[in-house]
């Protein structure tokens, strides 16, 4: 949350609700954290009172002995309780980020593809990483502290009255004067604070796009160029950093000089009523005590509204996170519907169980995929980026998307997913309406190979295992040989449990594992982004011929942009302008369709006999 410049972070009632939403399942550790801090200041308070005994009984000629085991016990009580409170705050901070992180990271995972995407990556994360720091001291500590520091300060000045009411005056005016300047100087220096965290989130995000981007900066030769746009977030942040530093070291230079200001007051007027007889130096001196520890609540007070206004920041922008759109059906789910096809799925993990109903659907002449009038944007006032589309995809064979560039054909696959959502028309998954199918049901059935094929955080086995978890090695081993990867990781020194990075693979071997991956899953339909696209020839013939081998015993749809893969095509749609315009095979549309021919003409593709298999269409 950006605070416009100006203006001051207020702590108000609803903002506090929002921290108070992280801390409320851990009420009961709170409230017991807070119960020692206030064992433990009480056992402070106690401390000069104590100690002007053992000055009383040197006086009096009285024994010692009660006084210095009082302040015996009160040290090893007060350290014991000390060392419980940190401890018990410092856990109960844990798990409030850990709470905090794992509810993000499962929304963020769960979220609609357009709630994520339409975010800079390194935002997401910032929020999960930085701002949950700032809710680790302000949703337990700061609560804790702000009490215990008020009970601190009020307990000092009424014990400082019951010593003398005169030195209590005296302390009040310097305690009144640094009031006022910590509610002058406070709030900027939060304000200060928490754009430094904004321009240091901005400065993440931005630095994660370049690192992601780092061939192309260097290509293009602008590493300086790039630098000094990320850097000037860092320079924003350092400079609130400093403006804030500035503000606090005058507020706490201020303070520290008006209460040692007030403790030469106490010392001369202190010694004045000493020697008028109307105080005892033995109160003087506990009474100075308490002047010295008059810090210690004042200083708890200003850090802990500082982290409280800096933690309702983050808290704020937390929640934030609440707001995505969250895709149903995203956990294991059992759903059975009614419809002109009978199926109930049940969902365990990753694996579906289909019942008789469905096979006796597969078993008849229902199309696997279909789409009727189906329109789609990207946002409510976005112009539509399919407009009523049909399109028919049987439960065998290959059917081939091509068209210009923003003709809708990544569009297709995304809907046919069920990352964006039609605005008009419907989808049918084995006739069924995809309404009557959850999420996950969905994607049981369906494999799916990016053209950019990223691979995930792990090794080339948890790659391969990511929607197929019960796979054995001899499994992994059959569609590594089937992709040509078998040798190559076989000559890798921990083999399947070779660590994968994006530098660690080349596009083409990125493009093997997410194909490997996807025909480990046998699903019903196979959709590929151009899967052989970085290939060489001899891998892309031994993989069109993967293809072509699931295409004989379920649906295959691929978005085109080589020869090869449109000649293998038993039926090849042509899109333009968010729309089918034509299908058929290769020769029928090279003969009847202008579009497709001019696709080809442009690059110089003869006829499916003289193509080289590398050729590409577009």
């Amino acid at each position: 949350m950006t605070v416009p410049e100006g203006t001051s972070p207020k702590v108000s009632v609803p903002r506090l609700r929002i921290l108070w939403s992280f801390a409320r399942p851990h009420q009961r550790s709170l409230a017991l954290a807070l119960v020692l801090a206030l064992v433990g200041s009480g056992m402070g308070l106690a401390t000069p009172m104590v100690t002007k005994g053992v000055l009383d009984a040197l006086g009096g000629s009285d024994s010692l002995r009660g006084p210095l085991l009082g302040l015996l016990v009160l040290l090893v009580v007060g350290s014991a309780v000390m060392y419980a409170q940190w401890t018990l705050l410092g856990a109960l901070g844990e798990r409030v980020v850990l709470r905090a992180r794992e509810s993000m990271v499962r929304r963020f995972l769960r979220a609609t593809v357009p709630a994520v995407t339409r975010r800079p990556p390194g935002e997401l994360v910032t929020r999960v990483t930085s701002d949950t720091v700032l809710l680790h001291q302000a949703a337990t500590g700061a609560p804790v502290g702000l009490i215990n520091a008020v009970v601190m300060l009020f307990g000092t000045l009424v014990l400082m009255g019951v010593l003398d009411l005169v030195l209590l005056g005296t302390v009040a005016a310097a305690v009144a004067v640094v009031g006022v300047l910590f509610a002058v100087l406070m709030p900027g220096i939060a304000t200060a604070q928490q754009r430094a965290q904004d321009h240091l989130g901005r400065l993440g995000g931005n630095l994660e796009g370049a690192l992601r981007a780092i061939r192309t900066v260097k290509a293009g030769r602008a590493e300086d160029r790039t630098a000094e746009r990320i850097v000037a977030d860092a320079r924003i942040s350092a400079e609130h950093g400093v403006r804030a530093n500035r503000r606090e070291a005058l507020a706490w230079t201020i303070a520290l000089a008006g209460i040692e200001l007030a403790i030469i007051l106490v010392l001369g007027v202190g010694a004045w009523r000493v020697a008028e007889g109307d105080l005892e130096v033995s109160s003087l001196i506990a009474f100075l005590l308490y002047a010295f520890g008059l810090m210690d609540p004042i200083s708890e007070l200003s850090q802990n509204i500082t982290a409280l206004q800096s933690g309702i920041a983050a808290a704020e922008r937390i929640r934030e996170t609440d707001d995505l759109d969250s895709e149903e059906g995203a956990v294991a789910a059992h759903v059975v519907r009614e419809g002109p096809v009978r199926e109930a799925v049940v969902v365990v993990g990753e694996k579906s169980v289909r019942d008789a109903a469905v096979r006796d659907a597969a078993a008849q002449d229902t199309p696997v995929l279909e789409l009727r009038d189906v329109t789609a944007a990207y946002g409510p006032d976005a112009k539509p980026a399919v407009r009523g589309v049909d399109l028919v995809i049987p439960r065998h064979g290959h059917t081939a998307i091509v068209g210009p560039s923003g003709a809708g054909k990544t569009t297709l696959f995304s809907l046919v997913l069920r990352f964006l959502e039609p605005t008009g028309g419907e989808l049918l998954l084995d006739g069924r309406p995809y309404r009557d199918h959850s999420h996950d049901a969905i994607r049981s059935r369906l494999a799916y190979v990016e053209q950019d094929t990223p691979v995930v955080p792990g090794t080339i086995r948890d790659n391969l295992l990511l929607s197929r978890p019960d796979a054995t090695d001899a499994e992994l081993r059959r569609v590594l040989h089937e992709v040509r990867l078998a040798e190559k990781v076989d000559a890798l020194d921990d083999g399947l449990d070779t660590p994968l990075s994006g530098a660690a693979v080349s596009g083409g071997e990125r493009q093997r594992i997410a194909l490997a991956r996807a025909l480990l899953r046998t699903p019903d339909v196979l959709l590929l982004d151009e899967a052989t696209a970085q290939l060489d020839g001899l891998t892309e013939a031994a993989v069109q011929s993967c293809v072509r081998a699931r295409a004989a015993t379920g649906a295959v749809v691929t978005i085109a942009h080589r020869l090869s893969t449109v000649i293998d095509a038993d039926t090849i749609v042509v899109m333009e302008a968010g729309r089918v315009r034509a299908r058929g095979g290769h020769g029928e549309l090279l003969a009847t369709d202008t579009l497709y021919r001019e696709l080809v003409e442009a690059l110089r593709i003869a006829a499916p006999a003289g193509c080289p298999e590398s050729t590409i269409l577009g």
